[in-house]
């Protein structure tokens, strides 16, 4: 009989039996089962090879290299006679050997269900808290990668490796780009023209250069009409980041502001004066959010996270402290460099405290947790909301359907403010945030070294370990076997499994609770009609035509109109050249993607706003935006049938266009669906 070599048996599956025995004493480490106590048949040429290999504490230095390396060649280990079975048993010798029998059984169900497989090389600065987790969770991790498949990447900064084809991807392509301050108050700007009321907690922001004239004007005609408005605005650059070049203004016309406002693209905010003050420190809040899939969108929340406290205490703005950034700004990697800046390892003290400290400190005063909890879920589903619509573009540009290619996840760092009335205002989203679990302490001018920080550690290795949890690719798989393991063993077994010395077949049972709550689709109901220009998205992406492409060109408008019938005698297709050129112009003048010539998303929802108040008059915006959708969706599934019953072979036969319209407005209808909504959003 012609046996097959050890590679062919790990690429037919996990669920070989000699690959299984191979890596007996690896997947009993991770699992932590114990051969000896389990009865196992005495194997001399086997027992001293786990001896040999040792029991490292720290499994990402030591490399298994029938797992890591395809070239090392081992013949396949014979397989264990049974043992003889025996005439008569008494009840001790019974109860062994029923532990003897369901000890090797669950090993070898163990064994077949494999560590799952992660690749640290690229962590970069979140590498210690990944190794804990990684240990917490007895995965396997490869530090300087491996050249089979991983079950998960982890990178440290963004998605950029085009040579992964499978499994899973903890950035997803082009959220760096999204999350930057101007693109993030362009995505949130679109909402509030839509949803003003619902959009409220952004600070109101002008991007310049291109809309500097528009805020001096705004800003003169608000103090024409209130001469005792004493504004203080806050100045973002596009590309900072850690507190970088941020700084206050008091006039728009500011030496600062104009010096820099061609060489540095910038976003300008007017500033929160009132905000919360605990120990008469003004701070804000690092939440943790696993963006876990885009469609359907997954969202998820931590239950705690950081607060990063000033270093001076807080005064409103005025021209003798508009310059103390340890006062007006709260980025750790600002205030760190205070001389007043203090470490703490406890929870609720110091210049970096767990969140859920300072939310028992507010209930303690009377304050309603709940309430603010809500408002803090409801500003995260909303801004989310808000940039998935190009990050689908951007998705499909980098994977496009049909192309192998990884699933992704991200989680990102939300910076919440919250204002004197508890009012959750957003500052920033970042889309790298720190997973640090040290800070650096100066011995002596110029000489640091790292000290471990218990607060973050508490609060960011529950964060990564979880998100690994929720993305586990072999969950089902472990769960199945799980409780197949459970049904032949109940009652009187369980002594059985008790003697002998079986572990616990739940290979989670050590760990805590999972500390990311859902909040999306668990509420979906109350934000769904918030997703106009995810719908708008959809229908952008159909008519880019070649896959991988961002912009659209003129033929594909040309087709989006003709397709959802949206010409008329009023709008000519000449017109909607005209009105495709115009728009396509004015943004590529300002966006600084110029990868693809044509229209970019955001220039499509403009024109898709146009057309929409030239169709549907006399109603609010979003109304016009939901009527002019539902009528293309409705035209693009009508030619959808046709196309399909054409492929059949059968004459298309179309019912009246009223009659669709009635039914299709039945289910789907904006205006009464929009204000039903709007009520379960406000409750």
């Amino acid at each position: 009989m012609r046996r097959s070599s050890p590679e062919q048996e790990r690429e037919a599956g996990w669920e070989a039996d000699a690959a299984a025995e191979s890596l007996a004493s690896e997947t009993e480490e991770q699992l932590g089962l114990d051969a000896g106590a389990a009865g196992e048949p005495e194997r001399p040429e086997r027992e001293e090879q786990p001896k040999a290999v040792g029991r490292d504490p720290t499994p990402a230095r030591r490399r298994a290299p029938e797992e890591g390396d395809a070239r090392v060649r081992r013949p396949p280990p014979a397989l264990p006679l049974a043992p003889p079975r025996p005439a008569a048993r008494g009840l001790s010798q019974l109860v062994k050997a029923r532990g003897r029998s369901r000890g090797r059984s669950y090993r070898r169900s163990s064994a077949s269900v494999r560590p799952v497989t992660v690749d640290s090389s690229k962590a970069r600065t979140s590498l210690d808290a990944l190794k804990i987790s990684l240990r917490q969770l007895r995965w396997k991790e490869f530090p300087f990668g491996r050249r089979l498949p991983c079950d998960i990447y982890w990178h440290g900064v963004s998605f950029r490796d085009s040579d992964i084809l499978s499994g899973q991807v903890n950035k997803f392509p082009g959220m760096t780009e999204m999350v930057r301050k101007i693109t993030l108050s362009r995505a949130l700007r679109i909402m509030q023209n839509l949803f003003p009321e619902e959009y409220n907690f952004y600070p109101r922001s002008w991007i310049l250069p291109e809309e500097f004239q528009l805020f001096v004007t705004q800003v003169q005609t608000v103090k024409d009409g209130d001469p005792t408005w004493r504004p203080t605005f806050i100045v973002k650059p596009d590309s900072g980041c850690q507190g970088d070049g941020i700084y206050l203004i008091k006039d728009p016309c500011d030496s600062r502001l104009t010096g820099t406002l061609h060489n540095r693209p910038a976003v300008v905010q007017e500033y929160i004066r009132k905000p919360l003050l605990i120990d008469k420190l003004k701070f804000d809040i690092r939440l943790y959010v696993l963006l876990k899939s885009l469609d359907p969108l997954e969202i998820y929340i931590a239950k705690d996270g950081l607060s990063r406290f000033c270093t001076e205490p807080y005064q409103e703005p005025n021209s003798q402290n508009l310059h103390h950034v340890f006062m007006h700004l709260t980025n750790y990697s600002l205030n760190i460099h205070s001389g007043k800046f203090v470490h703490s390892d406890s929870a609720n003290t110091g210049s970096k405290r767990t969140f859920s400290s300072i939310l028992c400190r507010l209930s303690s005063k009377g304050v309603d947790i709940k309430k603010v909890w809500s408002d803090i879920i409801s500003l995260v589903i909303k801004t989310v909301i808000a940039l998935t619509p190009e990050l689908k573009v951007f998705y499909q540009s980098d994977i496009p359907t049909g192309r192998p290619g990884p699933t992704c996840f991200q989680i990102l760092g939300f910076d919440i403010l919250l204002m004197k009335n508890l009012k959750p205002m957003l500052l920033e989203v970042n889309a790298n945030p720190s997973m640090r679990i040290e800070h650096e302490y100066e011995l002596s001018p110029g000489v640091f070294e790292n000290i471990p920080s218990l607060v973050d550690e508490e609060v960011k290795v529950a964060v990564i370990r979880d998100t690994l949890r929720l993305m586990d690719p072999l969950k089902k798989r472990k769960e199945i076997q799980s409780q197949q393991m459970e049904k032949p063993f109940a009652s009187k077994e369980d002594l059985n499994c008790e003697l002998a010395g079986d572990s616990d077949p739940n290979p989670e049972a050590h760990l805590p609770s999972i500390c990311l709550k859902q909040v999306f689709p668990k509420y979906a109901k109350q934000f769904n009609y918030l997703r106009l220009v995810d719908r708008m998205a959809n229908l952008f992406i159909r008519f880019l035509g070649i896959k991988g492409t961002m912009k659209l060109g003129p033929t594909g408008f040309r087709t989006f109109i003709r397709n959802c019938k949206l010409s008329s005698s009023s709008l000519s297709m000449a017109a909607v050249d005209i009105l495709y050129i115009d728009i396509t112009r004015r943004w590529n003048s300002v966006t600084v993607d110029q990868r693809d010539t044509g229209m970019c998303l955001q220039a499509f929802v403009e024109a898709f706003f146009f057309l929409a108040q030239r169709k549907f008059k006399l109603q609010p915006l979003h109304e016009q935006v939901a009527s002019l959708i539902d009528l293309c969706e409705y035209h693009l599934s009508l030619l959808d049938e046709k196309r399909l019953l054409c492929r059949r072979g059968r004459p298309h036969q179309r019912n009246p266009p009223q009659m669709n319209r009635t039914a299709h407005s039945a289910t789907g209808s904006s205006a009464p669906r929009v204000i039903g909504a709007s009520k379960l959003s406000h409750s």
